[in-house]
């Protein structure tokens, strides 16, 4: 069952994840009015908002783009770096959106980022027992199962508390590009479409991790009885 649950999401994540390429691809079709690159848009949300000791840095891939708080760098692809349309305004700010909630201490960013050390680890070790329960999930004892839960547990968690520093970064790009002016109108409105889509991969990791939590969590009750 856990292996036909992976299944299912990988799925559903691979056609959502279709789906915003799709939808990067067809925006940056759509050219910005004032003519602003991702770096531009980037860093004039930054220096809007107070943000002197963030760089913003071009990075190799696509879709790549992500904020590092640890370094306060945020890291754009080379078509949001250099792209003049509505994608690549959406994405930048976005990623900025990530710099204002560090620089405002906001409390959900802080959490996931405590989590971090021990989700990679836990990460790590979800692969070995996943693996592992595929084979032997019939079998599995009380004790290998509160295992399972445990690491489960911390990943899933990592997956939820994501979403709403996800959302909330989409909700400080959207306001700043509307109340700028940078993208109006039906700009906007692609930049809205676009950050829906790229949330709803978060969504569904996040559904994914629940899903497989709670089955485990089924398997464990039930060997207790």
């Amino acid at each position: 069952m856990l292996m036909i649950i992976s299944i299912v999401f990988m799925i559903i994540g691979g056609i959502l994840s279709a789906r915003l390429k799709s939808k990067f691809n067809q925006y940056s079709e759509v050219p910005l009015t004032n003519g602003m690159s991702g770096a531009q848009v980037a860093d004039a949300m930054l220096k809007h908002y107070g943000i002197n000791d963030v760089e913003i840095i071009q990075v190799e891939g696509q879709l790549t783009d992500h904020y590092n708080p640890q370094n306060r760098t945020v890291n754009l692809s080379y078509e949001v770096y250099h792209g003049r349309n509505v994608a690549a305004a959406a994405v930048a700010a976005h990623e900025c959106g990530h710099a204002v909630q560090h620089a405002t201490a906001y409390n959900m960013l802080q959490f996931r980022s405590a989590m971090v050390p021990i989700v990679n680890v836990a990460a790590n070790i979800q692969q070995y027992l996943f693996m592992f329960s595929l084979a032997m999930m019939s079998s599995m004892g009380q004790g290998m199962l509160l295992i399972c839960l445990i690491v489960y547990g911390i990943t899933t968690t990592f997956s939820l508390i994501t979403l709403p520093v996800e959302f909330d970064a989409s909700r400080r790009a959207l306001a700043w590009l509307d109340s700028s002016n940078v993208a109006r109108g039906e700009q906007y409105n692609g930049a809205k479409d676009a950050l829906f889509w790229a949330a709803m991969t978060y969504v569904a990791a996040a559904l994914a991790a629940l899903v497989q939590l709670l089955y485990l969590l089924l398997r464990y009750m039930g060997s207790r009885d």
